[in-house]
């Protein structure tokens, strides 16, 4: 259940972008205002939500671009998804490479979701489908051990230079897989000017929340191997003898330090 322990510990990174909580309305949320500003591109709404501590929702038409796409609220445009926008914006050398994107673009049911609803998780109130977190490296290292320290999952970043969204958005939840990317690199992002380059987004399903949240809570955010108090570096030593102790009664040998 999302609540206060989980707000607590994505505060305490103190990421200066806050982490935002999405929630999939297949019919519009009651109670829950729209959006009423400026027509944005799909991926400048996380950015509004960061900035703005209120909680909205958009629609299709509220997208100026086609992170819509992804989401299932539109099909995929012909004349987009032949290719021929990422030749001429010299993202992909033909068209028939640019279509390798729409070829396997993940995609959420078409039509279930209407309504995409935000809002910062200090001030969530709902179960989030997805959060997402804008941060940087030392917040990210934080993160991304969190992500596995429980489960063992391997970490992967699944993208493409276009139609960035569909990798933030709708592959975690379709796959259950945490995902994550660099600001800087991605067309959309940087043509907006979303971000300074070189942060990390990284996109938690709902099917990763709880177990990432209790990770921030037990783990030692400061790995003892990077703590620098005498006590650590005395209980890791203790810790590594123990490794030749193993090795001997296993016949082998380790050779970590």
């Amino acid at each position: 259940m999302f609540g206060e322990k989980a707000k607590e510990q994505f505060n305490k990174l103190g990421m200066e972008y806050p982490a935002v909580a999405l929630k999939f309305h297949a019919v519009k949320p009651q109670d829950i205002p729209p959006y009423k500003g400026e027509k944005l591109a799909f991926c400048q709404y996380l950015k509004y939500a960061q900035e703005n501590a209120v909680t909205f929702y958009i629609t299709k038409e509220d997208d100026a671009c086609y992170g819509k796409m992804p989401l299932g609220m539109i099909e995929k445009p012909p004349v987009t998804a032949s290719g021929q926008a990422g030749a001429d914006f010299e993202i992909y050398r033909t068209p028939v490479a640019c279509q390798q994107l729409y070829q396997k673009l993940p995609v959420l049911v078409p039509g279930t979701v209407n309504y995409v609803q935000y809002a910062q998780v200090g001030i969530c109130d709902f179960e989030p489908d997805l959060i997402i977190c804008v941060a940087d490296f030392p917040q990210s290292d934080i993160l991304m051990r969190a992500t596995s320290y429980i489960s063992g999952d391997l970490w992967e970043s699944k993208s493409s230079p276009v139609i960035s969204c569909a990798w933030m958005y709708a592959y975690p939840v379709i796959s259950g897989k945490v995902n994550h990317i660099t600001t800087g690199f991605y067309h959309g992002l940087k043509r907006r000017k979303a971000y300074p380059a070189g942060l990390r987004m990284i996109a938690i399903p709902f099917q990763k929340i709880d177990e990432v949240v209790t990770a921030l809570e037990e783990m030692p955010w400061t790995p003892i191997a990077f703590r620098e108090d005498e006590e650590s570096k005395s209980e890791l030593k203790r810790r590594m003898d123990n490794w030749q102790a193993m090795a001997k009664e296993m016949g082998c040998k380790v050779h970590l330090h």
